[in-house]
C-alpha cells in the first residue's frame, strides 16, 4: 500500500529538499503546473512532489526518501513517453532534465551520455565528429525512455536497435546503490535494461557505441492513400531484401501544410520516409524501384543526419492530445492491406498517422533471448497514433487508434515494442516480453523485490 504524500510531515518534507542540489517543487510552487506537464497534453496528472536533479546523488536521495516513505514514484527523463508514464498522481516524480553531458571518446568512437539528454543534443555532439547513435526519428524524445525500450529508428537496418549499441550503463537501484552494468558486471542487469523499461532502476548515464555517419539521403515519398494496398504489398517485397543500408518506414498519414506543396495539403497518404547512409554514388540505381512506382510526390536528397531526425519535430511538439497502440507483425497480407487502406482513408485529424518500422537487417540478427527485447523475428513494429491540438477531439482520436488497432492486431505476432503502448493492463505488457518474461520477473525480484519502480509497462517481481 502506497502512502499519500499528504501524509508526510513538513519537517520530513524539509529534510529532504535539505538532501537535493536540486529544486523539490510543491502543488503550492508557482512552477507546478508548468513543470508537471508531459509531452502529451492529454496526460493530467498532479504529483505530491517533483524532484528536479541535477546529479546523481539526487537520485539516490530521491530513491532512499520514495522507498522509506513508501511513496509512488515515477521516472522523467524527456517526458515523451505516451502513456504518461513519466508522472504520477500523489506521488514522487524524478525529474532528470538537469542532468546533461554528451562526451565523445574518439578513440574508440563511444558516447558517454547523462540519464536527463534529449537526443537532439546527443545528434548535436556527435555529428561534429561524424558520428550517429542509431535512435528514433524526433529529436526532442528523452535518451534514457527510448533506449530502456528498445530504439527503433531510421539505422535500425544498419546498425540495430539503440539497445544494440548500449555498452554499459551507470544505475541507481531500489536499495539506493550505485552500480554500474556491462556484459561483464551485472549481467544479469545489462541484459534486462536492454528492452525491459525502466523496471530495474533509474539510468544516470549511458555508453553508446557510434558510428561513421555524417550525410544520409533522405526524406518522403508520397502515394495517394486509394494506392495503399499496392504501395504496401511492394514496400514489404522491396525493403527486407534491399541492402541494409536503405531504410525506410511506411506510413498513413494527411499532409498537415507546410513544408509541403499547397496543392498536397489535408490530402491523405500512403508515404514513406527513407534514409539511406551507403555510397551516394548507387543511389540512384537502388533507388529506381521506387521511382518506377511513380509516387505522387519525391523530396529525397543529401542531408546532414542530425536535419533527418528534426525533420517532424515541427509538426509534432509537446502540448498536443495523443493517444496510440502498437503491434509487432511478420507479415503484411491481404486482411492488412485492406485494414490499412480503410482507415488510412478515415484518419480523423491532420497529425494522425499510423508507421510501420522494418526490423530486418542488423536488428534482426540478434538473437530473441539476447537482449529483453522479445521479437527479433518480428519485420516490423507498428504503430497508431491519434494526435490533435485540440482537446475537444481527444475522444475521436482516441476511437479511430483503436478501431485501426483492433482490426490489425488478430494478424499480428501477439506483442508491441513497449514505448508505443499506453496504459494496457498486466497481460499486454506480458505479450510484450514474450519467452523472456519470466526471467525478467526474476531479476525484478532480484533488484527491485517491493516494486518500487512501477509506473512503466510493469515486470512484477517473481
Amino acid at each position: 500500500m502506497k502512502t499519500s504524500s499528504k501524509d508526510i510531515s513538513a519537517s520530513a518534507i524539509d529534510g529532504f529538499r535539505n538532501q537535493l542540489r536540486g529544486e523539490l517543487i510543491l502543488p503550492d510552487s508557482s512552477q507546478y503546473h508548468q513543470v508537471r506537464q508531459v509531452y502529451n497534453a492529454m496526460i493530467d496528472k498532479h504529483p505530491g512532489m517533483i524532484a528536479m536533479c541535477v546529479d546523481v546523488s539526487d537520485i539516490v536521495n530521491c530513491v532512499s526518501f520514495a522507498r522509506e516513505n513508501k511513496l509512488l514514484l515515477a521516472v522523467r527523463g524527456g517526458g515523451h513517453n505516451g502513456g504518461g508514464l513519466g508522472i504520477c498522481d500523489d506521488g514522487l516524480v524524478i525529474d532528470l532534465s538537469g542532468l546533461k553531458n554528451v562526451r565523445v571518446d574518439t578513440s574508440n568512437n563511444t558516447v558517454r551520455v547523462a540519464g536527463g539528454n534529449l537526443w537532439g543534443e546527443v545528434d548535436h555532439v556527435t555529428h561534429s565528429y561524424g558520428l550517429a547513435v542509431p535512435a528514433g526519428i524526433i529529436s526532442t524524445t528523452g535518451v534514457g525512455g527510448l533506449t530502456l525500450g528498445g530504439g527503433v529508428g531510421y539505422l535500425s537496418r544498419k546498425y540495430g536497435l539503440t539497445i544494440d549499441n548500449l555498452l554499459e550503463a551507470d544505475m541507481v537501484l531500489a536499495d539506493g546503490s550505485l552500480v554500474t552494468v556491462n556484459k561483464d558486471q551485472h549481467a544479469d542487469l545489462y541484459w534486462a535494461i536492454r528492452g525491459g523499461g525502466g523496471n530495474f532502476g533509474i539510468v544516470s548515464s549511458f555508453l553508446f557505441q557510434a558510428h561513421k555517419l555524417k550525410n544520409v539521403i533522405a526524406g518522403p515519398t508520397l502515394w495517394p492513400v486509394e494506392q495503399t494496398e499496392e504501395i504496401m504489398e511492394w514496400f514489404h517485397g522491396f525493403i527486407h531484401n534491399a541492402p541494409e543500408d536503405l531504410n525506410g518506414f511506411i506510413a498513413t498519414m494527411v499532409i498537415p501544410g507546410p513544408p509541403f506543396p499547397e496543392s498536397l495539403h489535408e490530402k491523405k497518404f500512403c508515404g514513406i520516409v527513407w534514409c539511406y547512409t551507403g555510397d551516394p554514388s548507387g543511389f540512384d540505381d537502388l533507388f529506381k524501384e521506387v521511382r518506377d512506382k511513380k509516387p505522387l510526390f519525391e523530396h529525397v536528397g543529401e542531408m546532414p543526419y542530425p536535419s533527418l531526425q528534426t525533420l517532424f519535430d515541427g509538426l509534432l511538439p509537446a502540448g498536443l492530445q495523443l493517444y496510440w497502440r502498437g503491434d509487432f507483425f511478420n507479415e503484411i497480407g491481404p486482411e492488412l492491406l485492406k485494414a490499412h487502406h480503410k482507415f488510412g482513408s478515415q484518419i480523423p485529424s491532420l497529425l494522425s498517422q499510423m508507421h510501420m518500422y522494418p526490423l530486418s537487417g542488423a536488428a534482426s540478427r540478434v538473437g530473441n533471448t539476447d537482449t529483453a527485447w522479445a521479437y527479433r523475428d518480428a519485420k516490423y513494429a507498428g504503430v497508431i497514433v491519434g494526435v490533435d491540438p485540440d482537446p475537444g477531439k481527444a475522444e475521436e482520436i482516441t476511437e479511430w487508434c483503436k478501431a485501426y488497432w483492433e482490426a490489425l492486431h488478430p494478424y499480428s505476432a501477439g506483442g508491441s515494442y513497449s514505448n508505443f503502448m499506453m496504459e494496457e493492463g498486466q497481460e499486454r505488457v506480458q505479450a510484450s516480453y514474450k519467452h523472456n518474461y519470466q526471467g525478467l520477473t526474476e531479476i525484478k525480484a532480484k533488484y527491485d523485490p517491493e516494486n518500487l519502480f512501477s509506473v512503466n509497462q510493469n515486470i512484477k517481481p517473481k
